[in-house]
Formats: C-alpha cells, structure tokens, sequence
C-alpha cells in the first residue's frame, strides 16, 4: 500500500451556513449568529459570522455590541440567536454522507471531521483528491452545505489544508509538496499555537513556519515546557502520528446550560454542575449505561471553550459519583482560569451496558 491519506472536512461558518439554508434570502446580507446571555438586550458574543460580516471586521467571539457597530452601515444585517438542536439535525445529516467514504471516520464536533481513506485510494493522492471533491459534491446535494476539505498525510497538515483555501476549499498536499507548503504559512497556521506563543516567537522576530526551523528541541521545550515546546518543533516539520481514531457522535451523554451570570466562582458553579449532573444522570439511567470517564466543559465569555476530564478505576452509574468528580474537575479548572464561564457542561463517555444488578433500582 501507498501512504497513509488523512482527510480534514470542516463546514463553513457552519452556524451562520445553517441558518442561510433555513432561508436563502440571508445569503446576500451579513449575517451573525449570536449567543445573547440572559441579561438581555445585547449582553452576548458571537457564535459564527458568514463571509459577508466577516468583510467588517466580525468575528467569533466579539461581543454583539461591538458587531452592530461594525454593520452600522450595513442596514440589512441580521443577528440571530444559536439554535444548536438545529445545527447539530444539519451536521447529523452532513455526517452521514461523509462516514461512507472513510475508511476510519473520527468525528470531531458538529462541523469537523477526520477520515482516514488509505485503503480507499491506495495511498494515492490523485484518487484522494477526486474522492474529496466526490465528498463536496454529495455534501452539497443532498444535505445543501458547502465544506472545505484539506487532503494529507497525517492529521496535522489535513486541518491546516483545510483552512488554507476557505470558504469551499480544497488542498491537497502530498507528501514531496509538505515542506514547501508549510514553509510560507504564518505560525499561528499551527492548530494549537495562539496569540501568547504568536507574540513570543514575533519577538524573535520569527513569522513563517520555516522560521521556527532554526530552533532546536531544547530550546523550544524550554521556552514553552517540553510537551508543547515537542509539538512544535514536530508541526514545524510536518511530523504527526497521532492515528485518526473511530469515534461517533453518540459515544457520550452531555448537558450543557447557559449561566445566569458570567461568572468564575466556584460555589456558583458548583450549583449549576450539581444540577447538570442530576439531569445527566436521568439519561444515563433511562438508557441502561454505566460511564468509567467524566468531563466538564466551559464555554468562556470569549466564547473559548476548555474541557477537563477524568478517567475513573471502575464503571459506575452512581449519581454521587459523578457529582464528587464532576466539581474536583471544576476546582482544578477554575486554578488558572482568568476568563468567566458563560456557559457550563458535564459530559460521561466510556459507555457500557449496565449489568449484574439483581435490582438495578438500587444501584442509583
């Protein structure tokens, strides 16, 4: 067999793509989707912004306020809010499509996935880009959405060629172009690099990828501790091996709710996740599972997200249980955490069939 052949599958502002699809007459005007806290008026940030907002300076995560006083002049834009029941219908549907062309099909979240298709087309990157551009072309069919695809060998370099040419994009970098397409693209090009690394290699007055060859691993691990100061020297030269991995959609149960305050404090926190974990648990009981993993998930006032989770010895589907770990998570993030949370999740994983119980009530 040839070489490995990974693909990157990433939907245009999805969010805001979705809601052009529900109705055609947006596509033609800046649109912006909105997370608005429950503080009314315009209290949020923004979620997602089609190509036309992103004209005036829009973005995601800027707060709304800041949006309408970029579009001032553009009276006909429109700012909606997130309707994520919606999106996620979109990218079930969307997903279905894709998964048939892998080989290995790595879901990564509503608009992004990996698939491994080196079987398919035999290592070859000829066939691998006719059967990206078969992928876009189903999408675009039956399920209405445009997506850009990035075509390499590894994980890596299929999400930076995903991003190269968007919207509607498609890369291909086979393996004697990676040196010379890495070489050029800004750093922060780097999945994983953000502006506080950025602005310390602009103080070294390093710009392009092919700038950071001329550091060596140590002096790269000391100066942004060894596990990143490793992936960097690594990305810098196209190395990954991390395997694109089977996962669905459905391989964890999760809850998620929007604050009543932006907010950092833990007995406030502790509240909400307490409440998270006994809804969460009412699926996971009416669905027969036990978990051995739990995770909490915070979206930040700058509409960032971080997840911390945790692997336990044992399965269990024991509400107390998730609760105690579910807020030692939540201490050990908020120990560095210098942004609010405005919305805040628990998730379990690791599911397996609940068994061996003589009264399965009792268990819970």
């Amino acid at each position: 067999m040839g070489a490995r052949v990974v693909f990157h599958i990433d939907f245009d502002y999805f969010f805001a793509q979705c809601e052009e699809l529900r109705n055609p007459d947006l596509k033609s005007k800046p649109v912006c989707v909105c997370v608005y806290s429950d503080r009314g008026g315009d209290s949020g940030a923004i979620a997602t912004a089609n190509y036309i907002a992103r004209k005036f300076g829009v973005k995601s995560g800027i707060p709304i306020s800041f949006a309408k006083k970029r579009l001032e002049d553009r009276k006909d834009a429109v700012f909606l809010p997130v309707d994520f029941d919606y999106y996620l219908e979109i990218s079930e549907n969307a997903m279905s499509v894709i998964k048939e062309s892998a080989d290995i099909f790595e879901y990564v979240g509503k608009d992004e996935a990996y698939l491994d298709v080196s079987n398919r087309v035999e290592g070859d990157f000829n066939k691998a880009s006719h059967l990206a551009q078969q992928i876009k072309n189903a999408v675009r069919d039956k399920v209405k959405l445009s997506c850009s695809i990035g075509v390499s060998t590894n994980k890596l370099i299929a999400k930076i060629a995903s991003d190269f040419k968007k919207p509607d994009g498609l890369t291909v970098v086979s393996p004697e172009k990676i040196e010379e397409f890495l070489g050029q693209l800004k750093i922060r090009a780097i999945p994983g690099i953000g502006k506080k690394t950025e602005d310390r290699f602009t103080q070294m007055n390093f710009e392009i990828i092919d700038d950071l060859k001329k550091l060596d691993v140590f002096t790269l691990n000391k100066e942004f501790g060894r596990k990143h100061g490793t992936y960097i020297f690594n990305a810098a030269r196209g190395i990954d091996t991390e395997p694109v991995k089977e996962r669905d959609p459905s391989v964890q149960y999760s809850k998620i709710t929007t604050l009543k305050k932006d907010s950092k404090d833990f007995d406030f926190l502790a509240e909400n996740i307490n409440q998270l974990c006994v809804e969460l648990h009412e699926v996971v009981k009416k669905n027969n599972r036990m978990f051995k993993s739990i995770g909490i998930q915070f979206i930040q006032s700058d509409l960032t997200n971080k997840t911390k989770s945790r692997m336990l010895k044992n399965p269990t589907a024991n509400l107390e249980e998730l609760q105690k770990n579910a807020n030692q998570l939540l201490k050990e993030a908020l120990e560095d955490q210098k942004n609010t949370i405005r919305r805040l999740g628990v998730k379990v994983s690791e599911l397996s069939e609940l068994r061996g119980q003589s009264d399965i009530t009792s268990y819970f």
